[in-house]
Order: C-alpha cells, then structure tokens, then sequence
C-alpha cells in the first residue's frame, strides 16, 4: 500500500469511495467531509493497483486545485507517476484536445486564446460600428448573453434581442477571421471535434481510461455533453460533488448534472459522504434544518465529528454603521482573549458593495485584512501587453496579440493604419501580419507610416530569430527587445506615482521569470503561452500569500474554512438576492446561505439590519426568511441594542459583554 495513506485512516464511506475504481461512481461530498482526501487516495489506489498514470484523467474546476491534488498524489505514491498523468481544468483540457485536431474544424493550429478584456476590446470595436454606442449598449452585456447562448447551444443568430444576435454573430465571424477562440469556444469545439470526428474520439478514450471530476456541481451542460464523448464503455467515470453546494447557476452551472447523473451515465455507484470534520454539532445542525427545505436534492444529513459547541447566533443590528462597528469589536475582543491570530476570523458578505463598511470600520481599528476578489495579475496592463509580445515572438501571425501592441508603445501605426492592415488582410485572405509585409500594402501608406511598420516588422523578426536560433535565453530576448522598443520608459510615463511604477515593473520581472522558469522545464513558448492564458481563468486567491482577518463573498468562500465566522447582510433582498425572486432561483440563494454556514469550524455570527445605506440613503429592511426556516435549538436570536447594553454584574465579567467592556476601554 501507498506510504502515504492507509484504508485504515479513512471511515467507512470513504473506503468505499477509495475502492470502487470500476463503472461509474457517484460520490456526494457533503461539505467538510473529506473529500479532497478521499478523491486523492482513490487516485493514489488506482496508481497503487497497477494502473498507468498516462491512463488518469482528473479534471478540477481551477489550476490551484490541479496543482495540489497532483502534489498530494505525488507524496502518496511518487511524484514521476504524479506527473505523468493529466491533472487540469476543462478549459486546459480542451485546449489539450484542439492543439492537436482543431484544423479538422477549419481553424489553423496556431490559434490564440482570448481573455475577457481582449473580447470586451473586440466588442466594444463592433459595437461603435453597428451604431450601439448611441444606444448605450455595454460590451460586457453583449458578452454574457453570448456566453449564455453557446453554453445552452442556442444558436447566436437565435438569440433573443435581435441587436445582441447580430453583434454576436459579427463578433463570431471577427473571431474566427483572427484564429482566435475565447473560453466559450474552447469547450463547444473540444465537444464537436469529439463529437464529428470519431478517430479523435476514440484515440482519447483509448488514452483516459479513467476519468474522475471533482466539483461536479458546477459543471454546465456543455461540460457535461463533453464528459459523454470523452467517456465510452465501461465507463470508469468518477464524479465528486455535493448539489447542496451548487450556487454557479448564474455561470451555467446545471444542478441536474449532479441530481440526474444517471441519465447520462448507466447504473452509478452512489456514495455519500456524511461525516463532517470541519463543524461542531451546533453550527451543522443549524445548516442541515436550513438545507433540507430544498426541494429536489440528493437526501443526506452532515453528522459532525466534534460534539456540542457554542450556539450560532443570529444578531438584529439597528444599521450596517452599527453591524460593522460591532464586528470589528468582537473581533478585537475575541483575538485578545484567546491569543488567536487574525486570520482565524473571516467575514463573508452576498454582493461586494457590502464591503466598504466592514473595510473602514477594521480599518479604524487597524485589524489587517485580506480581500479576496482583487485584480487578477493577468488582467494587470503590462502583463497583457508582454504576453501579446511574446505571442507576437512565437507566431507573428496571431492576430489578437499583434493588434493589441501594434502601437504600444506608440511607433507611429495609428488606429487607421491598424484598420486598414485589417481590412487588407481579409481582402488577402491572409493574417495582419502578412498585411503589414506586403508590398501592396505598404504602397498605400505615408512615407512616414510605411517606416514605422517596416522598422517594427524589422525588429519583430530580428528578436523572433533570435529565439527559433536558441543563441540567448527567450526571456533575455524579450527584455532586450522590449529594451530596443522603449516599452518600460513608455510605461513610467503613464504611471502616477511611483508605487504604480514599481508596480509595473515588478509585473514585467514577474512575467520574465515566469518564462524563464518555463524555459528551463523545457515548455515551448506556444505552452507558456497557452498557460499563462489559461491561468487567468477563474484565477485563485492565494489567501496563503495574505494576513489578516478575511473578507469575502458567499461564492468565493466555497471550499474555505475559518475558526470564527461572520455571515453579514442577512436580509430579504440580500441574501435572498432580489432577482432570485424574480428568477425563481430562491433554492440557490438557500445553498448560498448554506455554503455560508458550513465554512465555520467553531463560531458562527450571523447579522441583519433594520436600516441599510442603498445609494446614500437609509433603506427599511427585512429580516432574511431563511432565518425564520432555521431550527432554533442551538440558535440566539439577540439583537445589538441588548449586547452593547447589557450590563456586567460582579458574577459576568467572563463573560462576553463584560470582555468587551474591558477591553473597549483599556
């Protein structure tokens, strides 16, 4: 048996899980119970039992997952086999699939990967053109109903808004003329390339004879119509999940994947994983009377490992002044008693506006704090721009990266040279690139345009010779060549202030080193590329990398776990969200509140307030109706005039109030 773990360290259920290799399996992981240990150990059982790493396909919904489920594997059996098999996204996974058979679909091998502002660019560029500008039609509207239109198959000429269809279909066939594919696109064509062409299909069921996916809950129905093609007799398919925690419906996440699972695939093994390691008695029994009024879902009850506990309370706060002065107190109080570091305490809130409050009021008190939520460091300006260089270094046939630093810095190819290279390039049937090459072209420009784009071409190919001749280093060719180009110096002067100087420079080392380090793994530069775009979808916060107490949304904080929690915004309108009336989503709105509940390990605080500032006015609110279905036999309904009122008698000075006094005015 593996070194690193034994059937004996893990419970009943979770040996079952471990040693049901065969068929499909179903295995509900209820919140806390262990499942990232059990789907590990039944990978490392599989390795152990003689089958081949090459043959294991797991699939993870974010690259920091993938990255750690493979280092667990990795200590469990041997890092040479972890290594050796496929651990990654969807959308790496896709991309793994396209590299190779893409030209089946009539797109060229060396397509480029979009990010969202790179498609919000394209966008906003159609948008002006077909006369939306007037009408105040936001780019990143337009956007999400594509997105939503090729996740449900909806064909983007069927649309329903007949503007949004034709920018669609015109943002589509842009697309396409630039051999590029967003994050949308990568999974449809992955799941036709499959689907039409049976070589394909059959050569990577040959290869993934075992597939196991993590997060099942919040797969779509193109994930999951692409799981079907990838996954053929005898099925050795595995899905992980809890549809108790399925709260991405408004990313098109299907709960029914999870809840009809065996519709796609025949006769399942369902495991249930129950017992909760993470939450005392009183906290899971306040979660389960709340969770099992949805109706629909997969019955199981979380037991909890750790009896009693202290009782969850649910605080009535006159205002959101008053809720976040009275959290950050508690939370000065409760450090200093118990000697206990700030990262044990998280406050977790339903839309990111409820934030400000809660910021100044730990701010006042200088209480460090992590926001989880920042700008990705792939959306940072001068990343994008250095990974449109080197994409340009790679292939100078991209269009998406040529365009985006075509003058940047500025060399004197302008917005209507830009164009005209465009529109010249499709009269040619060819990329821009060789637009800007041809003579034919350049016949049309002014002495001075055609100088600045013969002189950048000229520099262009001089630096993407250097790297296909391996004479330096491809990061000490990037630094010289964005040395030749004045990039950094053209960037300093757009910064306001020297923090955001040393900022950006620290983006482009940080980017350099990165492909450095690729570099000397022996990836190619089409695999840093493709990483590195890849890496900034649904982007992690290392919340490792941070201190301080935390602040974050309901949905970010699935799969997290703090000591002390505080669930604030606990209001009709809030949590339950306004639309999800609307909408009819009131059941994931209840998962959201239960995902809320089941990341406190010891102490749970949940507030509401009467009165809540709503566009600089005070706005009446109700209490949350999902307070009013929670069981009350370890909850404290209590409100904020009767704790900071209360007075000490000479028997309480332990107690709460009595500590908070003491120390507010120590």
């Amino acid at each position: 048996m593996a070194a690193g773990f034994s059937f004996d360290s893990l419970n009943k259920a979770q040996r079952d899980a471990v040693a049901s290799l065969d068929g499909p399996v179903l295995i509900l992981a209820g919140a806390g119970t262990g499942k990232t240990r059990t789907v590990t150990c039944r990978i490392s059982n599989m390795l152990e039992r003689g089958i081949q790493p090459e043959n294991i396909l797991a699939v993870t919904f974010t690259n920091k997952a993938a990255a750690e489920m493979r280092e667990r594997i990795g200590g469990m059996v041997s890092k040479k086999k972890a290594e050796a098999m496929t651990v990654c996204t969807f959308h790496s996974l896709c991309v793994r699939l396209l590299r190779g058979g893409i030209h089946k679909l009539g797109y060229k091998k060396n397509f480029s990967i979009c990010s969202g502002s790179d498609q919000v660019g394209i966008m906003k560029q159609l948008v002006v053109r077909m006369g939306g500008a007037d009408e105040k039609v936001k780019a990143e509207a337009v956007l999400a109903e594509i997105s939503r239109a090729k996740n449900k198959a909806i064909p983007l000429e069927d649309m329903e808004d007949d503007f949004f269809s034709s920018l669609a279909v015109a943002y589509q066939n842009e697309m396409r003329a630039q051999n590029a594919v967003d994050f949308d696109d990568l999974l449809l064509l992955a799941e036709q390339l499959l689907r039409e062409h049976s070589d394909v299909r059959d050569y990577f069921r040959h290869v993934y004879k075992y597939v196991t996916v993590d997060e099942f809950q919040d797969t779509n129905g193109l994930q999951m119509q692409l799981l079907q093609q990838l996954v053929g007799p005898p099925y050795n398919v595995c899905v992980v999940g809890d549809d108790d925690q399925s709260i991405y419906g408004f990313r098109g996440a299907e709960s029914a994947n999870i809840l009809e699972f065996e519709r796609f695939f025949p006769n399942p093994k369902v495991i249930l994983l129950e017992e909760n390691y993470r939450s005392t008695h009183a906290i899971l029994h306040t979660a389960n009377s709340l969770i099992r009024r949805n109706v629909g879902r997969r019955e199981k009850s979380l037991k909890s490992t750790i009896l009693g506990g202290e009782p969850v309370r649910a605080v009535g706060m006159p205002g959101d002044e008053e809720e976040a002065t009275f959290i950050a107190e508690e939370i000065l109080v409760d450090k200093a008693r118990g000697n206990l570091p700030w990262e044990e305490f998280a406050i977790l809130f339903r839309t990111n506006k409820q934030s400000r409050k809660l910021e100044e009021a730990l701010r006042e008190r200088k209480i460090p704090y992590r926001m989880v939520g920042a700008q990705s460091f792939y959306d940072r300006r001068e990343v994008k721009d250095l990974l449109s260089y080197i994409a340009l270094l790679e292939d100078p046939e991209a269009d998406v990266p040529l365009l985006r630093i075509l003058n940047s810095p500025p060399r004197g190819i302008g917005q209507s040279t830009a164009m005209l290279a465009t529109d010249y390039s499709r009269e040619i049937g060819a990329s821009v690139w060789r637009a800007l090459c041809d003579e034919g072209f350049l016949e049309q420009l002014s002495t001075k345009a055609r100088n600045s784009v013969e002189t950048f071409t000229a520099q262009v190919l001089s630096a993407k010779m250097k790297v296909d001749a391996k004479v330096m280093p491809a990061q000490d060719v990037m630094k010289e060549f964005i040395d030749e180009i004045e990039y950094i110096p053209w960037l300093e002067r757009g910064c306001k202030t020297e923090q955001e100087k040393l900022n950006r420079n620290e983006g482009i080392g940080n980017v350099l080193q990165e492909l450095g380090k690729a570099m000397e793994r022996g990836k190619t530069l089409r695999k840093f590329l493709d990483d590195s775009a890849l890496a900034s979808d649904r982007e992690d916060d290392d919340l490792d990398k941070k201190s301080g107490a935390t602040l974050i949304t309901l949905h970010a904080s699935k799969g997290l776990e703090f000591p002390t929690v505080f669930l604030v915004g606990l209001e009709e309108g809030v949590l339950p969200h306004q639309r999800s009336v609307t909408e009819g989503t009131k059941d994931e709105e209840r998962r959201l509140l239960y995902v809320g509940i089941t990341r406190a390990q010891k102490k749970l605080t949940m507030t509401y307030c009467t009165l809540r500032q709503k566009w600089g006015q005070p706005v009446s609110c109700l209490p949350s109706t999902f307070l009013m279905e929670l069981d009350d036999e370890y909850l404290i309904h209590t409100c904020y005039d009767d704790i900071m009122g209360a007075e000490a008698d000479d028997g309480e000075l332990d107690n709460f109030f009595g500590s908070m006094k003491d120390f507010l005015n120590s």
